[in-house]
């Protein structure tokens, strides 16, 4: 008659321990079926599901499993599992699963307790939490960003995506914590194109509204930005409309314009990331070409697609040239340049904070809204605000310290 066996260990952390445990079932010829383990300030705990035929290789084994874990300061403990309920576990390893990541500056234990009991709600079962950020330090003097996030492995079925979106974006309205859920396939394991919007997004800064206060018309040109942003104007007509008031200004305050622009937080550690892991990255931006090529420069981006502002004598005409990116625009550069690569659209990742990134967004294998305006955070796969750009590397499983240095 078959057994099958959890045996559960826990106490210090110390080397060779797992080594040991396995020359004890090697022995005695158990067969693993799982095994999961996990270490917090070097305590250790760890599970094992064996299974043998023979009932006294399984008895001789876990005496010999006790010897060894008194003798290395483990408590021990056994739990024989019926050959149905085994059976069980197993089919439920097809079903599928997902990845819901908590973010935000400091993570405490009422996030935590909101994120899991939407989680509960929906009839997941939690079965792996891992961090993903460094240990945090307690020396008030350390001056980099304070960012925390816990990633969650669930197991079952989702019962009602929309309320869960729902109940994720309010929980981040209230506690300031950023709650990430996506699905645990091959895809999410496997992305290699990263396209950004540029305005508000990789920088701080609205361009045209930088090029409208050196042409004198800041006020009005910025009131018709928001309005584009919230999704109240359609794009093209209001940068055609922007441009047009840029009409006279010398070109000669591009470089210094370019000179000013804050790049945003995060965004140097995420590109210098990405570039390490191997992703490909682009600039879509409804903005203008010339200050994207500065960025792409400066961070080292691969390829970047924007508005052409035309210039003749030094001065700005008030037009462009070519196809103005817009949202449409920016959801076909995205795909042709998935199609160059080879890649499928699951493969691909867009970031953006407006309405007209919303169709590469939705697009995208992982959409992420970035510190967005309401209707985009409302409409996007994902949203990020409480962190850095930088923050866009938990969604896609990397820990703190495989981030290279910007």
């Amino acid at each position: 008659m078959r057994e099958i066996i959890l045996i559960s260990f826990l106490g210090p952390d110390q080397p060779n321990q797992f080594t040991r445990l396995m020359q004890v079932l090697s022995a005695h010829s158990l067969q693993i079926l799982d095994v999961g383990q996990a270490v917090i300030h070097n305590q250790l705990t760890l599970g094992i599901v064996v299974s043998s035929d023979d009932q006294t290789a399984t008895a001789l084994a876990m005496k010999d499993i006790l010897i060894l874990a008194h003798e290395i300061g483990l408590t021990v403990r056994f739990k024989p599992i019926s050959t149905s309920v085994y059976e069980q576990w197993v089919s439920e390893g097809g079903r599928t699963r997902y990845i819901v990541t908590a973010l935000a500056p400091e993570l405490e234990a009422s996030h935590l307790q909101a994120v899991t009991k939407i989680v509960s709600s929906q009839g997941f079962n939690i079965e792996t939490v891992t961090r993903l950020s460094g240990r945090p330090s307690l020396d008030q003097q350390n001056s980099k960003p304070k960012r925390a996030c816990v990633q969650f492995g669930l197991s079952g079925q989702m019962l009602d995506a929309v309320a869960m979106r729902a109940a994720c974006l309010s929980l981040s309205s209230e506690l300031n914590v950023d709650v990430a859920v996506q699905e645990d396939n091959i895809y999410r394991r496997n992305r290699r194109l990263v396209c950004f919007d540029m305005d508000s997004t990789l920088i701080e800064q609205e361009v045209i509204d930088e090029l409208a206060k050196e042409a004198g018309v800041g006020e009005q040109v910025a009131e018709i930005t928001e309005r584009a942003m919230q999704g109240e104007l359609d794009f093209q007509q209001s940068f055609r409309a922007r441009v047009a008031l840029l009409k006279g200004m010398d070109a000669s305050v591009l470089p210094k314009i370019a000179e000013r622009l804050t790049i945003t937080e995060g965004a140097e550690q995420l590109i210098s990331t990405l570039k390490a892991l191997g992703y490909r990255t682009a600039i879509l931006s409804g903005g203008f070409q010339y200050f994207a090529e500065y960025l792409q420069a400066k961070l080292g981006i691969d390829e970047v697609h924007a508005n052409n502002l035309d210039v003749q004598d030094g001065m700005v005409t008030g037009e462009v040239t070519g196809h103005i990116v817009d949202g449409a625009r920016k959801a076909l550069l995205l795909t042709k340049i998935a199609e160059q690569m080879g890649i499928s659209l699951e493969q691909t990742i867009a970031v953006g904070d407006g309405a007209n990134d919303l169709p590469m967004l939705s697009i995208a294998g992982l959409g992420v809204a970035f510190r967005a305006k309401p209707l985009v955070r409302q409409n996007a796969n994902q949203a990020i605000s409480s962190v850095g750009l930088d923050g866009v590397l938990y969604l896609l499983g990397v820990h703190d310290k495989d981030l290279t240095r910007a």
